[in-house]
Order: structure tokens, then C-alpha cells, then sequence
């Protein structure tokens, strides 16, 4: 990467975030989620909890100003930023100027052919890693949107709500323990680095975030259907209040369902039909997936 300005001082930096939104005339769109964040060391930390280096290609969702752009570039081989506000575009071609390691998309991430950007814009020689601040109201999608891409990453490192964040490290029998969690940890290991305070952001939100770093897990246990294995899980926590039987049978048609085999089913994982699905950990949703399918309570 080439810096053509060291004296300049970082994008990040409270100074440098005021002159760039007034000479822009940039306001905060809440529609997107949009908070800056102006804390450097806060950004070097996001980029060393993901441990980026020159054998990594980074794509970057979100990049606002450049801020976190800036402080990956320094590190990265390469690096791609998908940014959907179209205002950004020329704010970020003039703020990234000094970096020539960088690309800027318009871009919706959740609507991204993730395979074909990663083939016509990097080498294909280098890992690849997600580094992300992302808009609080979809975190969710988008996470799930890169794990369902089939994309090996290396590691995926974001931003969240310290909530969420809660959600996707959370253990079994826990309040924050539900479908996402499971999700999640059943391809990714998932770590809370560190907690970020919201006094770093402009404009400030409301509740802090967290940095979560996430890296692919080898599958010890594998469901016979992925996507039915994805379904039970969500259909076992669709009323958290109500026990494995009452979402199951919802789930498998009340009606229709055969409840005998499904009692067996449930014998012979040595589950109680009055379990909760939060006390149960990730092998026992497939292993019912699998059983539900070899007793041909549904078709694989």
C-alpha cells in the first residue's frame, strides 16, 4: 500500500471525522444503522483480534468513512469494501486515496454473489477474512448470509451489539442460548474479544458492542440433511416457554404428525418430551434431525 500523507491524521480521529462529514455535508442515516467510530486504538484493536496481516485478503462490509478500512490496508494484501450508501462512494475514494491495496463497491451485501466478487477481485493466492462493523439491525442476516456462502474464511471478525454478541457465545441452559446460537457454533468457534463503549461512536448509540471473532470448526457430528437440521432447530426454539414435544409437534404438524414414532424418537436420544430446547447442546439437535429422518417422521 502506498501512504501519500503520514502527517495526515487518521480517518478515525474525532478532528478528522468532523472535517469529513462537514465537507461532505454528510448526515447519519439511521435507516442503515450508521455510527462512526472515532477511537484509533479501538480500530487497531479490531484489526489485531482478527490478526490480519500481508497473506490476507480482507472484505469489509460497511465502511462508513474508511475509518476501519483504513487501519485493515495497513495490514492486508488486498482489501474489499461493500459499501450501500451511495452518498459514501466519493467520500471514500478521496479519504482512501492513499492506499492503493483498497477497492470500494456499491454493493448490499445480502444481495452480493460473495464467490463471484472474491474471484474478479482478488488473486485467489491469499486467505481471506471478513472484518466488519456491522449495522446493528442486521447483523443477524448478514452473518448468517456469509456462513451460508460456502466461502471458507478464515476468521470473520465484527462489530455487533454486545447483545447479540451475548447470543452467539452463549452455552446451553442460558437466557441467551437460542436457534442463532446454535447456528453459529455449529460451524464457527465463536470468541467475545473485547467490549467496545458506545462513548467511541458518533453519533452514540444506545447500548455498547463487542467485537466477536469467529473461525470454521471441523463438524464432528454430521446431520444427514443440513437444511432440515437447520429447520429443527428453529422449530424446536419457535416458543421458547413451551417444551421440546409442544414446538416439535408444531413444527412437524400437530395433525399429521405420527406421535408414537416421535415419542420413540425422543426415547432413544434419552430426551424428555418436556425438555426445553435451550438445555440442549448442538449434537443433540442433530442427532434428532437424523432420527427424525430415520424414522421417516419426514422425508430427508
Amino acid at each position: 500500500m502506498i501512504v501519500t500523507d503520514k502527517k495526515r491524521p487518521d480517518i478515525a480521529s474525532p478532528v478528522r471525522t468532523r472535517a469529513i462529514m462537514e465537507t461532505y455535508g454528510l448526515s447519519f442515516k439511521k435507516s442503515l444503522g450508521q455510527n462512526f467510530l472515532t477511537d484509533v486504538n479501538v480500530l487497531k484493536k479490531i484489526v489485531n483480534a482478527a490478526q490480519v496481516d500481508e497473506n490476507d485478503d480482507v472484505i469489509e462490509i460497511g465502511p462508513g468513512i474508511g475509518a476501519l478500512t483504513e487501519q485493515i490496508a495497513k495490514k492486508a494484501h488486498s482489501v474489499l469494501a461493500l459499501e450501500l450508501d451511495d452518498r459514501l462512494i466519493p467520500v471514500l475514494s478521496e479519504t482512501l486515496a492513499p492506499y492503493d491495496n483498497i477497492q470500494v463497491l456499491r454493493q448490499d451485501v445480502l444481495k452480493a454473489d460473495l464467490k463471484d466478487l472474491l474471484a474478479r477481485h482478488f488473486d485467489g493466492q491469499h486467505q481471506v477474512k471478513v472484518v466488519a462493523n456491522l449495522p446493528y439491525y442486521i447483523t443477524s442476516p448478514i452473518i448468517l448470509h456469509l456462513l451460508e456462502t460456502g466461502i471458507h474464511f478464515e476468521a470473520i471478525v465484527v462489530m455487533m451489539q454486545r447483545e447479540v454478541a451475548e447470543r452467539l457465545g452463549a452455552r446451553p441452559g442460558t437466557k441467551a442460548y437460542g436457534s442463532l446460537t446454535v447456528r453459529v457454533q455449529y460451524q464457527m468457534n465463536v470468541q467475545v474479544a473485547f467490549i467496545v463503549p458506545k462513548t467511541v461512536f458518533v453519533p452514540q448509540p444506545k447500548v455498547d458492542s463487542a467485537i466477536v471473532v469467529l473461525d470454521p470448526k471441523e463438524v464432528q457430528v454430521l446431520p444427514q440433511n443440513e437444511q432440515l437440521f437447520f429447520k429443527v432447530v428453529r422449530g424446536c426454539f419457535q416458543h421458547r416457554r413451551k417444551n421440546i414435544w409442544n414446538n416439535l409437534l408444531a413444527f412437524l404438524g400437530k395433525q399429521t404428525v405420527d406421535k408414537e414414532k416421535l415419542q420413540r424418537v425422543l426415547a432413544e436420544l434419552n430426551i424428555s418430551p418436556k425438555e426445553r430446547a435451550e438445555n440442549l447442546a448442538i449434537n443433540d439437535f442433530i442427532h434428532l434431525t437424523n432420527k427424525i429422518i430415520d424414522f421417516n417422521i419426514i422425508e430427508k
